[in-house]
């Protein structure tokens, strides 16, 4: 299955549109920014991302692919790490990002995760809304860098707890076959003993860790243009 295939790959139109966060006024055009939306594996990010109505940049799409040199293995095997962010190019999803802000629109790989390996290109638009979200378990390791170029609305973690994340992302892996059962297990389990170090990483890069209904509030404040609270360092 590719990411292309899932509904919140382009702008949302009809009910979910996402004018109903941002209302047309007289008013000058606020600059368009970007929240990225991070957490563990598992935790809910697309599902959040689908119900908030906002365009949404899928970062698992600049995954390398398979046959690429640099990517880094799990230690004491021949697994390839795709939980490591040296699995995946920061460069260019934050070349994507800027495009989108300063112009509405970009083109982004179609990557599929059963595969490793990119299989096209396609556009990714946000139209007038000023803000989308761009979500991917790497998300937090470029907030500083959104920041620094002043596109940075919010940085939210999602954190559902390890069992529950556990089971969600398993279930889910093996209905879209991304990768065989017993490669799934392995990286389940590892990632479940891992995730509150996880967590602790990625609020320490900047991201808040919240939970579900929390987030949809910080998405509406960052949408009214209001700031939302400090981020936590700690998870």
């Amino acid at each position: 299955m590719t990411h292309a295939s899932k509904p919140t790959r382009r702008v949302v139109h009809g009910p979910m549109d996402a004018s109903h966060w941002c209302p047309v006024t007289s008013h000058p055009a606020i600059p368009t920014r970007v929240v990225l939306l991070c957490g563990p594996s598992g935790s809910g990010k697309s599902l959040l991302a689908a119900r908030s109505g906002l365009p949404v940049l899928r970062l698992d799409d600049f995954y390398k692919e398979g046959d690429d040199p640099t990517l880094p293995l799990v230690a004491g095997s021949a697994d390839i790490d795709w939980d490591h962010p040296g699995s995946w190019d920061a460069d260019a999803a934050v070349a994507a990002i800027e495009e989108l802000c300063a112009s509405g629109r970009t083109n982004v790989p179609v990557y599929d995760i059963s595969l490793s390996a990119r299989t096209g290109v396609e556009p990714v638009e946000v139209g007038r809304t000023p803000l989308f979200i761009a979500e991917g378990i790497f998300a937090a390791e470029i907030v500083e860098r959104c920041r620094e170029r002043g596109v940075l609305a919010d940085a939210l973690c999602l954190s559902r707890g390890p069992v529950k994340t556990f089971r969600r992302r398993f279930l889910r892996d093996l209905r879209e076959g991304r990768k065989s059962v017993p490669f799934l297990l392995r990286r389940g389990w590892r990632l479940m003993r891992a995730e509150r170090s996880i967590v602790t990483r990625q609020t320490a890069l900047g991201a808040y860790a919240c939970d579900r209904d929390e987030a949809m509030g910080r998405l509406a404040a960052a949408a009214a243009g209001r700031r939302a609270p400090t981020a936590r360092t700690t998870a």
